[in-house]
C-alpha cells in the first residue's frame, strides 16, 4: 500500500512551535501559576486585536463560549434562537442547555452555509438571537444576514469555530455580531494541545457577564463575593501559552490551506466529485476540505483501503438528532440532501500536491466506479 495519507498533520505543526512552548512551559513552572495568569491575559489581548474586537474571554472549550454568550445575553425559556441544521451539536446543545427553543433553518445549496433567506423563513417573534455558523472555514454572508437580523430586532451571535481568521469582504468573523464564539480543540486551525475557547466581543456587558459567569459568578474584583449562578470554564495557562505561540503562525498555515484547496478544487474540476464552492467576497480558511459524492459510503471505503483518511461533517443534521427533533418545524431539503453527500477529505498546512493528487485520484476514480455501477444497476 502506498503512504498513508492522514486527515490532518498535527504533529507537523506542533513541531513548528515546540521551541516556544517549550519556553512558555517552563516560565508556567517557576511562576507555578496555572490558572489564569499573565499568558491568559495576554493571549486574550492578542486574541482580541487579531479579531477585531475590544475583548476576548477564554474560556474552558466552545461549547461553553456558546453557553456564556447566551447567558450572558440573558436568552432563556421564552425565547427562540435560529440556528442552521447542519452544524456541530455544540450549537445546537448551547441553545437548549439555556432554555432557549432552537428553529432549525435551511441552508444555501451550493456554500451550505445560512443565508438572509433563510434566517427569515426559521424566524419567529420569539427570535432572539441568530447563530450563523461559519462552518468549513466558510464566512457567512455576513452584511445581509445582519440587516436580515436587525430589521426583526435580532441579536447576531457568530459560531466561529471552524473559522479562525476568516474574513468577509476584508473584515475578520467574529467582529460581526454582538459576540463570537470560538474553539480551540487540538483539531482547529488555532488550535491548542487540549479544550479551549473563547468568546469575542466588543459589547461591555457581555464581557463582563461572561467574566463572572466563567468564574463561578464572582462579582468583579472579589474572592469571595458570587452575585451569579456561574460555572467553572477558564481557559488555563498551559493551553493559553500553547495558543499565543501559534497564533503568529495562523495567516500563514490558513495561506497554506488555501494553496491545497485550489489544487483540490482544479484536480477535481469536471468530475462527478463536486467541491462545496466558495463566495468570492469570502476569504476561507479551509478549516475542512468538503466535496460531495455519489455512493459516499462506497467512496469512502475505497479510500479508506487505500490508506487515506476522511471524514463526514455531519452525516446525521442536528434536528434529526433524538435530543432535538422535537423542536424541527419541518423538512430541511437542502441540509438533508447535503447531509447523504458530503465527504471531508485531507486538509492541512503543509500536505504536498503529490498528496492532494494522490488523494483526488482516488476519489474521483471511485466516484466514477459508483456513477457507473448506478447506470447499470
Amino acid at each position: 500500500m502506498a503512504d498513508r495519507i492522514p486527515f490532518a498533520d498535527l504533529g507537523a505543526l506542533t513541531r513548528q512551535v515546540r521551541c516556544e512552548v517549550d519556553r512558555a512551559w517552563a516560565e508556567i513552572l517557576d511562576e507555578g501559576w496555572f490558572v489564569r495568569g499573565p499568558h491568559v491575559g495576554q493571549f486574550e489581548e492578542q486574541w482580541a486585536h487579531f479579531c477585531g474586537t475590544d475583548y476576548a474571554l477564554g474560556v474552558a472549550n466552545g461549547t461553553d463560549a456558546l453557553t456564556l454568550t447566551l447567558r450572558a445575553m440573558g436568552v432563556g425559556r421564552h425565547d427562540d434562537v435560529v440556528v442552521p441544521a447542519n452544524t456541530f451539536v455544540a450549537t445546537v446543545e448551547a441553545v437548549v442547555l439555556v432554555g432557549a427553543r432552537p428553529r432549525f433553518a435551511d441552508v444555501d445549496p451550493d456554500t451550505l452555509l445560512m443565508t438572509a433567506d433563510t434566517f427569515r423563513a426559521a424566524w419567529t417573534p420569539r427570535t432572539k438571537v441568530v447563530i450563523p455558523v461559519h462552518l468549513f472555514g466558510q464566512p457567512v454572508a455576513m452584511d445581509a444576514l445582519c440587516d436580515a437580523a436587525d430589521q426583526r430586532g435580532v441579536a447576531v451571535v457568530e459560531d466561529a469555530a471552524q473559522a479562525h481568521g476568516a474574513t468577509w469582504r476584508g473584515r475578520r468573523v467574529g467582529s460581526f455580531g454582538v459576540a463570537a464564539c470560538f474553539s480551540f480543540y487540538p483539531g482547529k486551525n488555532l488550535g491548542a494541545f487540549g479544550d479551549g475557547g473563547a468568546v469575542v466581543t466588543s459589547h461591555a456587558g457581555i464581557a463582563a457577564g461572561i467574566a463572572g459567569l466563567r468564574d463561578h459568578g464572582r462579582a468583579d474584583g472579589s474572592r469571595y463575593d458570587h452575585t451569579a449562578l456561574g460555572t467553572n470554564s477558564r481557559l488555563d495557562t498551559v493551553q493559553a501559552a500553547v495558543l499565543s505561540a501559534k497564533l503568529p503562525h495562523l495567516d500563514d498555515w490558513n495561506a497554506q490551506r488555501r494553496d491545497v484547496a485550489d489544487a483540490y478544487q482544479r484536480l477535481l474540476a469536471g468530475t462527478p466529485v463536486r467541491w462545496v464552492p466558495s463566495r468570492p467576497e469570502a476569504e476561507h480558511v479551509h478549516h475542512l476540505a468538503v466535496v460531495r459524492v455519489p455512493a459516499r459510503s462506497w467512496v469512502q471505503g475505497a479510500l479508506a483501503e487505500a490508506g487515506v483518511e476522511s471524514g463526514i461533517h455531519y452525516p446525521v443534521p442536528c434536528h434529526r438528532m433524538a435530543p432535538y427533533a422535537g423542536y424541527a418545524g419541518g423538512s430541511l431539503p437542502e441540509v438533508e440532501r447535503a447531509a447523504e453527500e458530503i465527504l471531508s477529505l485531507p486538509m492541512f498546512p503543509g500536505m504536498t500536491t503529490a498528496q492532494v493528487t494522490r488523494v483526488c485520484d482516488l476519489v474521483v476514480d471511485a466516484a466514477e466506479r459508483a456513477s457507473e455501477l448506478a447506470r447499470v444497476g
